[in-house]
């Protein structure tokens, strides 16, 4: 583990003040009147445990600023699809009414996040924790972890189904296309690919 002298800046209290403050808005609303309940836990549960770890591991170590804007964002993308689920985001049904497709793609950009956010932790924990060097393993890593993620959510998603049945049907999103699965993780793929590429375009990996 590197020294505390190593770690980035430490978020200021006005950053840590808007960041908390807007968590917990967003899923105040988030819980008042979902869709459907089950469905609201099971989405937001990724958030509801991730922010109690980050808090306890702070101060041992920190991740750069821009990443905790980057979590933020996450979280509450997992909100919103958890308040209306997936597939009914007003949003992108009136983005899909615009662009003529068939159904609401609101989970895609859910996958997007699930591959572009843990990329940006997987490649501040290889090279600060696990003192890779190169970049080029770094990155290689960080998309496979991500696929690796996006991959174990996908048979989480299918376990719930097999236990809850039908009332998994929201959760999954499916929406009746039967290649949802293999879409979900492809879009994993292009947002870990996606934050690979910011990196290779920043000078400063760690700010």
């Amino acid at each position: 583990m590197e020294t505390k002298e190593n770690q980035p800046r430490p978020l200021t209290f006005l950053e840590i003040l808007f960041l908390i403050s807007t968590f917990f808005a967003v899923l105040l609303w988030s819980f008042i009147n979902p869709a459907d309940r089950f469905t609201w836990f099971l989405e937001v549960f990724p958030a509801l445990i991730g922010l109690p770890i980050l808090v306890a591991t702070y101060k041992r170590f920190r991740f750069s600023s821009y990443i905790y804007w980057f979590l933020l964002l996450h979280a509450i993308v997992l909100m919103v699809g958890g308040h209306y689920t997936y597939a009914k985001v007003p949003l992108f049904d009136w983005i899909s009414h615009i662009f003529d497709w068939k159904r609401n793609n609101y989970d895609k950009l859910g996958h997007f996040m699930q591959g572009f956010v843990p990329a940006l932790l997987a490649q501040e924990i290889l090279i600060r924790v696990v003192g890779i060097k190169k970049r080029g393993w770094v990155y290689f890593l960080s998309v496979s972890v991500c696929l690796a993620i996006s991959a174990s959510y996908e048979l989480v998603e299918w376990a719930v189904a097999v236990v809850t049945g039908t009332n998994a049907e929201a959760f999954l999103g499916t929406q009746g296309y039967v290649w949802d699965t293999q879409s979900d993780m492809l879009w994993a793929l292009v947002g870990a690919i996606s934050s690979v590429a910011i990196s290779l375009i920043k000078t400063d990996d760690v700010s």
